[in-house]
C-alpha cells in the first residue's frame, strides 16, 4: 500500500479562517478529508489587527476540521495576504568555477540568492522567489541547469516580499493555538495551485481570488509567473457601498448583495423593487433593484479595471490564452464573470478546485480554493523533496517569542 502523509491548509481571511485537512499518497492523489470554518474577528483586509480574537477564530476552525477529518492536528502551512504584500521580478547571474565544468545544485542556490540581492523596504523580508528561466552561457530554454556543461549561470526569477510583522502575527495565530507553522505561502500563489491545471499555466492565464477585505491575482504566461499582486478591495466593500447607498444596516446589505444582488445592469424590470422586512433594529424598506444592481456593479467594474491596468502595464493579453478564472468567496457574486469579461476582453471562468478529491460541497465551492490551495502547494514541495524553504530561516529564529514559557 502506498505511503500516505496529512496535510493541513489554513487561511485566516477577513470574512473567515478556514483549515483544510487532507491526506496525500505517494502515488500523487489528494483527498480531502475534512473541513473547518470560523467566522473571522481581530482581521481587517487580510491582516490580523486583534490578536486575541483572531487566535480564538483560528482555534475554532482547527477543531472543527480535527473533527470532520479525525485527524489531531500538529503542523499546518498558511495562506498569507494584505496589501503590503509586493512583488517583482528579478535576475541573478553566477560565475562557475574554473576548476569545474558541470553546474551543480550549490550554483542553483546561489543564483538565486544573487536575484534577491535587491533593495526592499527595511521592514520588509521575503517570502518567495519563484523561478521563471535558466540562462546557460546565454542559452535561453534550460529547464534543469543541473549537470550541463557552462561557465556562467543565469535565472530570472518572480520575487514576493511583505512586512514582516505582519507575517508574524499570522504566524502567531496559528502557534498560539499549539501548531507548528511547515510553510507560509502567498494567497494569490496558493490559489493559483488549487484552479489551474499545467496546460492552462503554460496557455498563459490570471486568477483573481476575491476575498472579503482583498483581492490576491497572479499572472502566468508560457507555464511561469510573470505578475502578481494584492489590491485592499474586496466582497466587504461591495457590502459596505450598499449599506451606504440604499442606508441600511451593514449586515443587511451583505445578505441582500447575496440574495438578491447581480453586477450586471439592465436586468431588471423598470420600476422594480425588493421589499426589506422589519427587523430587530430596523423598519423595513422598499428598494429600487436596479439601483442596487448599479451600487455593485460600480465597485465591481472598479475592481476589474484596477487589477487589469496593473496586469496589461507589464503583461499583453494576447498570451493570455487560458484567460481569467476568477475564485475565493466574491466570485460568487451574480453577473461577476460578465462585467470581468468586459473589462478583461478575454473568455472568462469561474474556477473550481483541480486534481483533488473529496466531498463535492467542498470542491465546487470557491471559498475554500485558497486553503485546497496551500495543501496542494505543500503537497509538490513535499513530492520534490526540496530543500527547507526561505521561511524557514526568515521566521524560525522568531518562533520561540510566540511560544508561551
Amino acid at each position: 500500500m502506498a505511503r500516505t502523509d496529512f496535510i493541513v491548509g489554513v487561511e485566516v481571511g477577513t470574512s473567515k479562517v478556514c483549515a483544510v485537512v487532507a491526506e496525500a499518497g505517494r502515488d500523487g492523489d489528494l483527498h480531502i478529508l475534512g473541513v473547518g470554518v470560523a467566522p473571522s474577528r481581530g482581521v481587517r483586509k487580510g491582516e490580523i489587527i486583534d490578536l486575541s480574537i483572531a487566535v480564538e477564530c483560528v482555534h475554532d476552525a482547527l477543531a472543527e476540521a480535527e473533527a470532520n477529518s479525525e485527524v489531531e492536528i500538529c503542523d499546518v502551512a498558511v495562506a498569507v495576504s494584505g496589501a503590503h504584500i509586493a512583488s517583482f521580478n528579478s535576475r541573478g547571474a553566477v560565475a562557475i568555477p574554473t576548476e569545474r565544468l558541470e553546474i551543480e545544485e550549490e550554483d542553483l542556490q546561489e543564483v538565486a540568492i544573487k536575484a534577491r540581492e535587491v533593495n526592499i523596504p527595511p521592514e520588509n523580508t521575503f517570502l518567495h522567489s519563484v523561478i521563471q528561466h535558466y540562462y546557460v552561457d546565454g542559452q535561453e530554454g534550460v529547464i534543469n541547469p543541473v549537470g550541463l556543461v557552462g561557465r556562467r549561470l543565469e535565472a530570472d526569477f518572480h520575487i514576493v516580499h511583505g512586512v514582516k510583522t505582519r507575517l508574524q502575527n499570522t504566524l502567531r495565530c496559528l502557534e498560539e493555538n499549539g501548531m507548528r507553522v511547515e510553510d507560509v505561502v502567498v494567497n494569490s500563489l496558493a490559489s493559483s495551485q488549487s484552479v489551474l491545471s499545467d496546460h492552462q499555466r503554460e496557455m498563459g492565464a490570471v486568477v483573481i481570488d476575491i476575498g472579503g477585505g482583498v483581492s490576491d491575482y497572479i499572472v502566468f504566461a508560457h507555464g511561469v509567473v510573470r505578475q502578481s499582486g494584492v489590491l485592499a478591495v474586496g466582497g466587504d466593500h461591495i457590502s459596505n457601498d450598499i449599506s451606504l447607498g440604499l442606508r441600511i444596516p451593514l449586515t443587511r446589505a451583505e445578505r441582500l448583495k447575496l440574495e438578491e444582488g447581480s453586477a450586471l445592469l439592465g436586468q431588471s424590470r423598470p420600476g422594480e423593487t425588493i421589499t426589506l422586512k422589519n427587523d430587530a433594529g430596523f423598519s423595513g424598506k422598499e428598494i429600487e433593484r436596479e439601483m442596487l444592481n448599479m451600487i455593485i456593479h460600480a465597485r465591481v467594474a472598479e475592481l476589474f479595471t484596477l487589477i487589469h491596468k496593473q496586469i496589461s502595464a507589464e503583461t499583453p493579453s494576447h498570451i493570455l490564452g487560458g484567460g481569467v478564472f476568477l475564485t475565493g468567496g466574491g466570485s460568487l457574486l451574480r453577473g461577476i464573470r460578465e462585467v470581468a469579461e468586459s473589462v478583461f476582453e478575454v473568455p472568462v471562468h469561474l474556477a473550481r478546485d483541480v486534481g483533488v478529491s473529496g466531498p463535492k460541497s467542498i470542491l465546487s465551492d470557491p471559498k475554500y480554493a485558497t486553503a485546497i490551495g496551500v495543501v496542494k502547494f505543500m503537497q509538490a514541495r513535499r513530492s520534490e523533496q526540496e530543500p527547507p524553504s526561505l521561511l524557514d530561516s526568515i521566521f524560525g529564529r522568531f518562533r520561540g517569542v510566540f511560544k508561551k514559557g
